[in-house]
């Protein structure tokens, strides 16, 4: 793409670049390579960048809260982990495999493994911003996916061979998936599918990821049984992690746009409004069901807004953004169910959010995608989509969502499948802790660190046979749990009586 050049001095670069022979885009001893770019396009995807990778926290807190106790702090320890080791794959050479100058239809090429030779020379992303700093930002979109993927290990998944399918997972799915979508030669991009900021990369392949892992681990103890009938431990929590992502999603979704222009304004504005439509929407849907605005049900509706107008953002007008928030909070809030038909443990509702919120986002981008916004950027040409009688854009989008999901979690299941395989040769690879390391609670067993003390532990435990004698306290009481909105009792009181007769035991 070619810088605007029919604007003003403030959106044009001082100078059109000209090294195109040299792969760093210049020597930085010799000339002023900044002059090639727009300080306010580097400042605003900078900017963007620590926004996305203050989602990864934010997935962390949203997913800890969810669960058990027990298990609260192991959520939030994979999700920075996520940052670091993808972070250093993505370096090593994940860039490459995406973004690569040379890549082919379907994956990159090695080219610029360890970041070599990615310095100044203009990005295949957009030509407004160099190479390294396309680099960092889009190495926050592959880390934000994997911490969305990993929440299926809740609460029964331990943490080596998590690590390790991380690197692997990133390197054979999100690169390929991430490289056909971006890459200006990836054959979706060359069909013409729309995806402003990751749709299919990032949603659809971290839900059908997450399905497949919990398919692979099986299902947790007492699954289907009261035992598993439990409240989310802490709703602060999950309206923390809620507000880090929404305010992460302004540099996920208007950061896409690569440049400080009104396109990036625009999805700003439909970012906002179609998490705000989605919030509302869940909360009414829950509420004729069980006549309470249930926290947590405001919260998952505002990510399956933010979901579901991600891959349309930079594509449409700001009025398709409440179709967008109604469509997917509707959508997600019914695919909550779909875990008791495909009879999987899906404990955090993964797949319905993102799997389920990406592909509703993509179809509706091939309604209501519009010529117009997308030239909002002063450079950006596409047919649109049913709003300027494109028709065919919605068979390109149904193309690049079954793709990408399918591939997601059919090489989801083979990855997970020889880790566990090895895992019967070598222990340390298995995917799953035991029954009694279950019961224990993932941090203790694989963290030996805890979310809360002791002390704060104790005060909420009852002994096993009060619960059996039917006492009830407070924290026993049903609220709704998780993102299906059911009223359900918690079952942490039993699980630390369990924990302190283990620990009083050791002592």
């Amino acid at each position: 793409m070619d810088p605007v050049t029919s604007g003003s001095d403030v959106t044009t670069p001082l100078e059109v670049y000209n090294n195109a022979t040299d792969p760093n885009g210049g020597d930085s001893t010799l000339y002023n390579l900044n002059v090639f770019y727009n300080p306010g396009d580097i400042a605003w995807v900078i900017t963007s960048t620590a926004l996305v990778l203050l989602m990864i926290p934010g997935v962390g807190f949203f997913y800890s809260g969810l669960a058990r106790r027990k298990s609260a702090l192991s959520l939030l320890w994979l999700s920075v982990m996520s940052a670091a080791v993808i972070s250093f794959q993505w370096f090593f050479w994940g860039y490459s495999l995406t973004f690569s100058h040379k890549a082919g239809k379907f994956i990159g090429a090695l080219d610029n493994f360890g970041l070599k030779d990615v310095l100044a020379q203009p990005s295949v992303g957009s030509s407004r911003i160099p190479d390294l700093l396309f680099c960092i930002f889009q190495g926050m979109f592959a880390a934000i996916t994997v911490a969305l993927a990993v929440g299926a290990v809740a609460e029964r998944g331990r943490m080596l061979p998590c690590i390790i399918y991380m690197f692997v997972w990133s390197t054979i799915i999100y690169d390929p998936i991430a490289c056909w979508t971006w890459n200006p030669n990836g054959w979706v991009f060359v069909k013409g599918g729309l995806d402003f900021a990751g749709g299919t990369p990032v949603h659809i392949s971290s839900g059908c990821a997450a399905l497949a892992y919990s398919y692979m681990l099986g299902k947790r103890r007492g699954h289907g049984t009261q035992e598993l009938n439990y409240r989310p431990h802490n709703v602060t929590h999950i309206v923390v992690g809620t507000v880090f992502l929404w305010v992460g999603w302004f540099g996920f979704n208007a950061g896409s746009a690569l440049s400080a222009n009104l396109r990036a304004v625009m999805a700003a504005v439909v970012t906002n409004l179609a998490a705000c439509v989605g919030g509302i929407t869940w909360c009414l849907v829950d509420y004729r069901l069980e006549r309470k605005w249930s926290t947590v049900g405001f919260c998952s509706g505002v990510i399956a807004g933010l979901v579901a107008i991600t891959p349309g953002s930079g594509f449409v007008p700001a009025w398709a953004a409440v179709v967008f928030g109604v469509c997917g909070g509707v959508a997600c809030n019914y695919a909550t169910k779909l875990k008791y038909f495909l009879r999987c443990d899906d404990a955090l509702d993964i797949f319905a959010v993102h799997g389920v919120g990406g592909m509703v986002g993509n179809i509706l981008t091939a309604f209501f995608a519009a010529d117009y916004i997308a030239h909002l950027d002063g450079f950006t040409v596409i047919p649109g989509g049913w709003l300027n009688h494109n028709w065919i854009q919605l068979g390109y989008q149904l193309a690049d969502s079954l793709a990408g999901g399918s591939y997601s979690f059919v090489g989801t299941c083979i990855i997970l499948g020889v880790l566990d395989g090895l895992g019967k040769f070598l222990p340390i690879f298995k995917l799953r802790a035991t029954e009694e390391e279950e019961m224990l609670g993932i941090d203790d067993v694989e963290i030996g660190e805890f979310a809360y003390d002791y002390v704060e532990l104790t005060r909420d435990v009852k002994t096993a046979d009060d619960v059996e004698d039917g006492m009830s306290t407070h924290s026993l009481e049903g609220h709704p749990s998780g993102m299906g909105g059911h009223h359900e009792k918690n079952q942490d009181s039993v699980d630390s009586s369990n924990q302190l007769a283990e620990w009083a035991h050791r002592a």
